[in-house]
């Protein structure tokens, strides 16, 4: 049997490359997924590690105001980096004062794009606390003195000796006194890096002369690590505690990896699996169709002797082979795949750490073993399925199709019923408990339109190809019978393509569904004529991508503007039960000018009149914590100070003020670095628009040429960070599209072959190889468009389920279903399916007609 299976599955070599194709795909984008995941990792671990090679210890504060590797923490005093220098051990301790600097390249704008830090800091004199090596030109002396990265010097055509500017957020004239390298590399990843002299950073970064954001110390020869550290610690004050190098870079890899890496793996191998799981649909209908084009062999075995158990191992031990040889190639694959999503993610903006290729052991044997088993899964059940078939009417000229049971469409009936039932009593509910069951929900329906597709193919074939048997003459009706014909084998084609046009109209549904959401909150909120905006998004502060309030006082200035008020962005931690200790987004506003350009709708108190002592928040916020007008919240400042302020206000509209809103009097006393997320306009009565906007641009202009925006622009640019991440989603989305019509056009080859005797007969009746050819491609349209409009269907379903859930639990989701971008996914869908037609059809009207009739 072991000889039958090898011998067999050389023969029929050319009809397993669609499966094997399928298998190759779905494992190059896990074993891609994976192997990205594992360089980004080893890149970052490098990074850390180098930046904090020569440091035996850093001394922070115990407050942090947020997660991540260049979280904020609370000040410390400059007059610790003496008292840490004199302790026994330390060979040498500097301060650090580390904050964003956004670098202005020689065209004027901002270097730099969306996701990697933009670092402003002082130079560290003492090369083992520094990874930063100069490479050309000194150190900076004089406040207006910098040193940048090489990599940014290059990208923004920086040179040695210029003058540009660096926004802190306020802009500063600065002059290039030196040129450096991380290590020998260009920078820290993409990352850019200015270095200002101690004063200067103090001056222009903090603001705060005698206070740094952390001191740096090298231990003395033959001192360890924690030996240095427990000396300084006990010369610490309270609040203030001292920590190992190692330690460090260990905090920065878990954070880079709790707030970013494990992410993008979650994301990436979502994707990977949708994949996956249409490449199984694609495989499981190939090794039905061949299982079920083997049965007279089988049987011919069966009547030979072999057992049951042997025909059924032959088939899995086929499946074995082509599950190995297609998934250790998709590993192969999966090297280019992850060059590709890098440079996927690098082409939306979100710049990734550069490095060699890594791939570990662990993630090479998971694809293996995947690949594998999917492929063994897919071919047990056609296997399994044909050897149920006596030996007697498998060797019968004709065998008959198998209908749909009564048991299939009462299960599938039953999965869909429940899944909706559980989805529409899920939304019943209130707060993050209707996500799980409409989650589940979502997956019942699926499960139970994949068991309910043969039932449907006769009826939905038949429905979507009586246009064509009605335009197309004979080839039409031809196509419109085979689909109908088979239902098992449409469905089974048509379920792939069936499950990616889903995803594919749920993101684009539930994309459509925030973008309305929060471009309504924008619209009914704004109420000015014109925003400037960092660009981009993200851009309130983090990576240093805001905006210098100074930017929003020069608007104000000009003869155009009645109000320019900035919309600033702050970081607090709550310091009771109410908040629990969680950092806090701030939005910093002027209460007497914000109420002319935006619009909160306050339910309770006012934002006008809030005092230095109070913040609003927003009644969401208020509700889950119970909080009411004159609830007191003690709050931990950037500078470190605690200051206990009240609920002034409680408003609704949240999608441009988050959920706190600050007061400036109560915020500028204890900023580290004022930024602004956008500075709202109101124009004076009379003036256009279009002057409006040419007098901020020229403004702006010193200030990195930030984006100016009229009303409408600005509404719709609230939904750009959707957009963005929406075109990845359908480019990755792509790969599972791609498989789908792998597997109809595979579905095609195999019937061709099985009705190749058929074909032969309608030849030599008269029907024209072009005729031959439509009526193929009609049928793959047939099928094409049957799994894409199912899908889309259920995707507009899902879609809506899942937006009316989001806005139950978190208010950000308002139900659209884009008319035209549905459409383009109906007509790409059948377009596609008449491209997968077109070789297969080509190869069966080629076929010589007498060698086809003899074809047994």
């Amino acid at each position: 049997m072991i000889t039958v299976t090898f011998k067999g599955l050389w023969a029929r070599k050319r009809r397993l490359v669609g499966t094997l194709i399928a298998v190759f795909l779905g494992v190059s984008f896990l074993a891609g997924a994976l192997a990205l995941s594992d360089t980004l990792g080893a890149n970052f671990n490098t990074l850390f590690a180098n930046a904090n090679a020569g440091t035996d210890a850093v001394v922070r504060s115990t407050t942090a105001l947020g997660s991540g590797p260049r979280a904020p923490r609370t000040l410390i005093p400059a007059s610790l980096v003496p008292q840490v220098g004199a302790v026994d051990g330390v060979a040498d301790a500097q301060p650090s004062i580390t904050g964003d600097g956004q670098l202005i390249g020689a065209d004027g704008k901002a270097i730099g794009g969306i996701g990697p830090p933009r670092i402003a800091a002082n130079w560290v004199p003492d090369p083992a606390l520094n990874p930063y090596r100069l490479v050309s030109g000194r150190a900076p002396q004089s406040d207006n003195e910098v040193v940048i990265n090489q990599g940014a010097a290059k990208t923004g055509k920086l040179a040695l000796g210029q003058t540009t500017t660096v926004e802190t957020p306020q802009p500063v004239t600065v002059r290039i006194v030196g040129i450096a390298t991380f290590g020998t590399a260009d920078g820290f990843g993409p990352a850019t890096y200015t270095a200002f002299s101690l004063a200067g950073a103090e001056r222009y970064i903090s603001g705060r002369p005698g206070q740094v954001t952390s001191i740096s110390v090298k231990a003395a020869p033959g001192v360890s690590q924690d030996t240095v550290v427990n000396r300084i610690q006990a010369a610490l004050p309270a609040g203030v505690e001292a920590i190992t190098g190692a330690q460090l870079t260990q905090d920065n890899i878990d954070n880079i990896n709790s707030s970013f890496l494990d992410t993008l793996r979650i994301f990436l191998l979502v994707f990977a699996g949708i994949a996956l799981l249409v490449a199984t649909f694609s495989i499981s209908n190939t090794f039905s169709i061949l299982t079920a084009q083997r049965t007279r062999e089988a049987a011919l075995l069966r009547a030979i002797g072999a057992s049951r158990r042997q025909i059924l191992a032959s088939v899995v031990v086929e499946a074995l082979i082509v599950g190995t040889v297609a998934s250790a190639l998709g590993v192969l694959g999966g090297l280019a795949i992850a060059g590709l999503l890098k440079g996927l993610f690098d082409s939306f903006g979100f710049a990734l750490p550069a490095g060699g290729l890594t791939v570990t052991a662990g993630s090479v044997i998971t694809a293996l073993v995947v690949g594998v088993l999917v492929t063994v899964a897919a071919g047990l059940s056609p296997a399994v399925r044909a050897s149920r078939t006596p030996p007697l009417a498998a060797l019968r000229e004709t065998t008959t199709q198998v209908a749909p049971t009564s048991r299939r469409r009462v299960a599938g009936l039953a999965l869909a019923a429940v899944g909706i039932a559980v989805i529409l009593v899920g939304l019943t509910g209130s707060g993050n408990g209707v996500l799980a069951p409409v989650g589940l929900g979502a997956v019942a329906v699926l499960v139970g339109m994949v068991v309910l597709g043969p039932v449907v193919a006769r009826p939905a074939s038949a429905a979507i190809g009586w246009p064509a048997a009605r335009v197309r003459g004979l080839p039409g009706v031809l196509a419109r019978g085979n689909a109908m014909r088979n239902p098992r084998r449409t469905s089974a084609a048509a379920t792939a393509l069936m499950v990616g046009v889903a995803v594919v109209t749920l993101f684009t549904v539930l994309a459509a569904s925030l973008k309305t959401s929060m471009n309504n909150g924008v619209a009914g909120s704004f109420q000015g004529d014109l925003a400037i905006t960092p660009g981009g998004f993200g851009g309130g502060g983090g990576g240093g991508g805001g905006l210098s309030p100074q930017l929003a006082a020069a608007a104000a200035q000009l003869p155009q503007v009645q109000v320019a008020t900035g919309l600033g962005t702050g970081s607090g931690r709550g310091d009771d039960a109410l908040i629990a200790g969680h950092s806090q987004n701030l939005s910093v506003v002027d209460p007497s000018q914000i109420g002319t350009v935006l619009d909160l709708h306050t339910v309770g108190g006012s934002v006008s009149g809030l005092g230095a002592n109070q913040l609003a928040v927003s009644q969401r916020e208020a509700d889950n914590k119970h909080w009411r007008l004159g609830t007191p919240l003690s709050v931990t400042f950037p500078d470190g100070t605690n200051s206990s302020l009240a609920v002034g206000a409680i408003y609704q509209s949240r999608d441009l003020a988050g959920d706190y809103v600050l007061p400036q009097a109560a915020w500028s006393s204890h900023a580290v670095q004022t930024v602004d997320s956008a500075i709202l306009v109101k124009l004076r009565p009379g003036v256009s628009t279009a002057a409006g906007e040419t007098a901020l641009r020229q403004v702006a202009t010193s200030y990195g040429s930030p984006t100016v925006q009229d009303r409408q622009a600005f509404v719709t640019s609230a939904g750009g960070a959707i957009n963005t991440v929406l075109g990845i989603v359908y480019v990755m989305l792509a790969l599972a599209i791609v498989i789908a019509l792998f597997g109809i056009a595979n579905t095609l080859s195999l019937s061709i072959f099985e009705r190749t005797r058929e074909l032969g007969l309608l030849r030599v009746l008269g029907e024209t190889r072009q005729q031959l050819r439509a009526t193929l491609r009609w049928e793959s349209a047939i099928i094409a468009l049957f799994g894409t409009v199912g899908g889309l269907g259920l995707g507009v379903f899902l879609g809506w389920a899942l937006a009316d859930a989001m806005n139950i639990a978190q208010g950000i989701a308002t139900f659209t279903a884009p008319p035209a971008q549905l459409l383009v996914i109906l007509l790409v869908g059948g377009l596609a399916g008449i491209v997968a037609a077109l070789r297969p059809a080509r190869r069966a009207a080629r076929l010589p007609m007498l060698a086809a009739i003899a074809t047994e």
